[in-house]
């Protein structure tokens, strides 16, 4: 059983990279089951995603991943990740972006949320395990592939190259083509390039 864990900020495509995992999920014919927990997202809430896997054939009974239980997080906002740390296994990995989407209430503080912080946080908790925090330069890649869009596939493939996912570039390639649409298939292609060849 694979559990894998998505949050981010409303509008960053959180739901469509959980059901680009599921669809590549269901293509190698495991049981999986998706949900999602939306507060306020369409006002820059957080997203968070839960996607299990039953890789070993298992079938998934239930949607929802416990505490402790995340084999991977997939932050797409640094303070995002910080939020769900509780819910990542004793081994498990955080992918995290490295841009950080100011809150509302944080931009009318007098001391504002800086990204570069939260970071420092992150590699403070796992600075003993320096291998289960993969930091991804996404404005870097963004800036190659031309859309901010395609940050939820950048980052899922960048999942992809921890080698926690038993899954490969070629088979999120099959399943971004199942699930996204026709026009943004080769922005969304281009985009897993790019983060491939930045590893």
């Amino acid at each position: 059983m694979l559990n894998i864990m998505l949050t981010g900020v409303g509008g960053q495509g959180t739901v469509l990279a959980a059901k680009v995992l599921a669809q590549a999920a269901q293509e190698k014919g495991w049981h999986v089951r998706t949900a999602e927990t939306i507060g306020m997202a369409q006002r820059g809430g957080s997203v968070v995603s839960h996607v299990r896997m039953g890789n070993d054939g298992e079938e998934v009974h239930s949607p929802l991943i416990a505490k402790g239980a995340a084999d991977l997080i997939i932050a797409f906002e640094p303070a995002e990740g910080a939020r769900v740390l509780p819910y990542l296994s004793p081994e498990g990995v955080l992918v995290t972006a490295t841009t950080a989407i100011q809150p509302v209430t944080a931009a009318m503080s007098a001391d504002p949320y800086r990204g570069e912080r939260m970071l420092e946080r992150l590699f403070a908790v796992f600075g003993a395990t320096p291998e289960r925090l993969a930091v991804v330069a996404d404005e870097a890649i963004l800036k190659r592939v031309g859309n901010r869009k395609a940050l939820n596939i950048v980052l899922l493939a960048s999942a992809i190259e921890t080698g926690r996912i038993p899954l490969t570039i070629d088979d999120l390639r099959s399943a971004v083509e199942a699930c996204v649409k026709p026009a943004f298939v080769e922005l969304n292609l281009k985009a897993i390039d790019i983060a491939v060849g930045e590893k």
